[in-house]
């Protein structure tokens, strides 16, 4: 259903305003059940991964682009613009040209990602979503079955992570464990072993985790700024570190991420 804007104030696209404010976009978006996919590419990642369009929002100039993605759900509003009104709305260079508001999928029980998962990754209190984004991305690359994230940590489906993702959000399943390091608890009872990523005197290195050749593994990622939390730490069963060289002793922590899941993917 294509309609046509004729101002920037039009209040049905309310979605989609001042996207750059990222305090409104924190407080709006989990309250109303909605997230922000950006690009064609992506909005097609996310309806194939079963989620629903609230809404399209299209420049004049891509609709040629969208128009099956628009056909194939013909109930579903589709705004459309010049490239400046879109800007107006959104306040940022709407270069992609489509977006669309999409309904928030219900959450996942933890307990149901586990069944069959052999790799899991946990994400403690990593707040940038352009790492959490990248982390995704890797994690989709790179063998992750799933993916556990902590009560205070950033939102996969923020509209900066789901972009750096590329859409890879929609790919790999996720969900937010209660508590940390409690839920470790939950991983270990399900046959686990739990390797956090910290250099601590006694880590193993990630090239002797590797050779375990662990059944089911869960590695553990902690925040930019501090790590893990000491008691996530002492709760791990292993700490493990990567190897490094010129007196450089950390990573980024989504370049860590790649490399962990890279070295310990069991079918390599």
């Amino acid at each position: 259903m294509i309609i046509h804007l004729e101002s920037a104030n039009d209040p049905r696209v309310s979605d989609y305003v001042s996207l750059t404010d990222v305090q409104l976009r924190k407080a709006k978006e989990p309250a109303e059940g909605l997230y922000i996919a950006e690009s064609p590419k992506v909005v097609r990642r996310a309806l194939a991964a079963g989620h629903s369009p609230r809404s399209f929002f299209v420049s004049e100039k891509r609709l040629p682009e969208v128009q099956d993605v628009l056909d194939a759900h013909p109930g579903i509003p589709a705004y459309v613009g010049t490239a400046a009104m879109l800007e107006d709305i959104t306040g940022i260079n709407l270069h992609r040209g489509a977006m669309a508001s999409m309904h928030r999928p219900a959450p996942v029980p933890v307990e149901a990602l586990l069944v069959g998962a052999r790799r899991v990754a946990v994400l403690e209190n990593i707040s940038d979503h352009t790492n959490i984004g990248a982390i995704f991305r890797s994690a989709a690359a790179l063998g992750i079955d799933a993916v556990l994230i902590s009560p205070s940590c950033g939102d996969p489906l923020y509209r900066r992570s789901i972009r750096v993702s590329m859409g890879t959000v929609f790919a790999i399943p996720w969900a937010r464990l209660e508590n940390l390091p409690a839920g470790l608890e939950l991983l270990h009872g399900a046959g686990f072993a739990t390797a956090a990523l910290a250099l601590e005197e006694d880590s193993l290195t990630i090239h002797e985790l590797a050779a375990r050749n662990e059944d089911k593994l869960a590695l553990i990622l902690g925040s930019e700024g501090y790590g893990l939390s000491r008691e996530t730490l002492d709760t791990a069963q292993n700490t493990v570190m990567i190897p490094m060289y010129a007196g450089v002793d950390s990573l980024n922590v989504a370049a860590a991420s790649a490399v962990a899941f890279f070295a310990t993917d069991p079918r390599r």
